[in-house]
């Protein structure tokens, strides 16, 4: 059955998001054999295929990296055949190897991606469609990595929440190279599909390595860099949050009593958040985390994994313990109590959440780069590639305490533009450095900008002016697939990682694009586009504005006039 027959008149996206939402449904409400039937009609569905051929060879941001076979984009007749390809032999696809690419780490070691074929990511993203749902029913609340409409930051403010009002004592870990080791067997079992998805997966791990012209066969891991390995890996640790739970219950005051629960007190359980493969757990009770670390890594053994010793470690959040420093990093943020007055908090204390300072490095160094990159070039021409960088960062880390920050990275700034400005001019004092750099704009008087007759100048943006927001965590079990599309689509606006524009067109668009009708996913590339083009006439203003995909952007610019042709 085709889904195009039974959803006439409607676009490939909303026929998606339609059985999506049933199968999300059905696991929801148990049953099971109803899902499993829309998820083999979803594999069969043209649309379907279609669209999995959209996202892996248009939408995809990394889609231009090439597997073994050097092929990094389609032609439109080529997503034809593909579409043919998938249809005849998805019951029996045979698998290419993959292209392995290595990529250094802090740490000083390197992580291996695995780049599949086009065709082999078309399958993947297929069968990712039909178990995506199903499994965004089953995971865990505190679950936030890899998953559509979560991020760090709802991970960070679920852990504010947890330490708002009582400190606790913090177990900060990481398992060691966990997608590069996840058993094969008990993955599929954990899986519980039905056969033709389960020979797929299989046949995708056991697919393997090249490495010049030998194959090496993959007996562990789900690798780095396929389509359908992030969801695999949430599978495979899904349930950590659970055995937590139910080591340790959540026990009243007339509940009976127990090693770590003394009747006539409340007990609330250890609380566990993970991002992928980093994840902390919260306790007031430093004997109750410890025996959470025993039964995590116990927990682990049964996957292939294991806690990786260096970036595992106990520490408190308000105190010292033993020797460690309280507060811990944890995706790039810094979490940390201070003690203050009865007249600053009741609690005695105040919850402060920073950037950490790597990423604080990593920032400068990137902005330092790009200012002694550009030591010749015009001033207008730097401003224009510091901006992007500037804004993304200061957004980013917009939800949390930065304003501190924020004005270190300013003054770290200035001094490297002086001296950019110094190199350029050795011969000349400051006062006359700062004349000609330096403008005047809406009451302060250190603006880098660059004057333009007739025209407004082209300023450097500051951190500082980045407004710091309260960031609101998802809804517990929320999911994309739970068909609340006013809930998401408002999300979609307020989200810290767009700018205060995209992020007005995307609620004022309710999430779609206006080009394809589609609705925009995490892993979209999005453009500005001016719905009347600049040569023509039109406006830099919202109403002439819309974001569109980056592919409906290049269809709509070849169509209405905006490409400027040379002769």
């Amino acid at each position: 059955m085709n889904l195009g027959k039974l959803y006439r008149g409607r676009n490939s996206a909303e026929i998606f998001s339609a059985f999506t939402h049933r199968v999300f449904k059905a696991v929801q409400v148990g049953d099971e054999r109803k899902a499993r039937s829309l998820q083999k009609l979803i594999l069969k569905s043209t649309s379907a295929r279609f669209l999995a051929i959209r996202l892996v060879s248009q939408l995809n941001a990394g889609k231009k990296t090439a597997g073994i076979d050097g092929k990094k984009s389609l032609s439109f007749e080529e997503r034809f055949n593909l579409e043919e390809l998938l249809k005849m032999n998805s019951g029996n696809w045979k698998h290419q190897g993959l292209r392995e690419i290595p990529i250094p780490k802090k740490d000083g070691t390197t992580r291996m991606l695995k780049i599949p074929v086009m065709n082999d990511r078309a399958l993947q993203a297929l069968i990712k469609m039909a178990l995506e749902p199903e499994w965004e029913a089953r995971f865990e609340p505190n679950s936030y990595g890899f998953r559509p409409g979560r991020s760090c930051h709802d991970a960070i403010k679920a852990i504010f929440l947890s330490i708002a009002k009582k400190s606790k004592y913090v177990l900060d870990a990481d398992i060691a190279k966990c997608f590069d080791r996840i058993d094969h067997e008990a993955l599929l079992i954990k899986l519980n599909t039905f056969p033709t998805i389960r020979r797929q997966v299989r046949a995708w791990l056991k697919a393997g390595v090249m490495d010049g012209k030998q194959l090496f066969p993959t007996s562990e891991g789900t690798p780095q860099g396929g389509v359908i390995s992030p969801l695999l890996a949430n599978i495979a640790l899904h349930g950590m949050e659970e055995r937590i739970d139910k080591t340790f219950p959540e026990m009243s005051y007339t509940s009976r009593e127990t090693w770590y629960h003394k009747k006539g007190t409340k007990f609330r359980s250890p609380r566990l958040i993970r991002y992928a493969d980093d994840f902390v757990i919260l306790h007031e009770d430093i004997t109750v985390v410890q025996r959470c670390t025993e039964i995590i890594s116990e927990w682990l053994k049964d996957m292939g994994l294991e806690l990786k010793p260096s970036k595992t470690r106990l520490t408190h959040t308000l105190n010292e313990y033993e020797t460690e420093k309280p507060g811990f990093n944890f995706l790039g943020f810094n979490v940390k109590q201070w003690k203050v007055g009865k007249y600053h908090s009741k609690q005695g204390f105040k919850t402060i959440i920073t950037p950490s300072s790597y990423k604080q490095k990593i920032h400068y160094d990137r902005v330092a780069s790009i200012i002694d990159d550009h030591k010749a070039a015009p001033q207008s021409a730097l401003i224009s590639n510091l901006n992007p960088v500037i804004t993304g960062w200061s957004k980013f880390y917009s939800t949390v305490v930065s304003s501190v920050v924020y004005s270190t990275q300013d003054h770290l700034m200035y001094l490297k533009l002086r001296a950019w400005a110094k190199r350029r001019h050795n011969k000349k004092n400051g006062k006359w450095l700062a004349k000609k750099y330096w403008q005047t704009i809406g009451g302060n008087n250190w603006v880098f900008a660059n004057k333009q007759k007739g025209k407004n100048p082209i300023q450097l943006r500051s951190h500082a002016e980045t407004s710091i927001v309260l960031y609101v965590k998802v809804n517990g079990e929320a999911s994309p697939y739970d068909g609340n599309l006013i809930y998401w689509s408002s999300r979609m606006g307020k989200h810290p990682e767009v700018t205060k524009r995209v992020a007005t067109l995307l609620k004022k668009q309710k999430g779609k694009c206006t080009h394809c009708q589609m609705y925009f996913r995490e892993s979209d590339v999005l453009e500005i586009d001016h719905i009347t083009p600049k040569n023509l006439g039109g406006k830099d203003e919202y109403k002439n504005l819309q974001i569109l995909h980056r592919h409906c952007h290049d269809e709509k610019t070849t169509e209405d006039g905006s490409v400027v042709k040379y002769t």
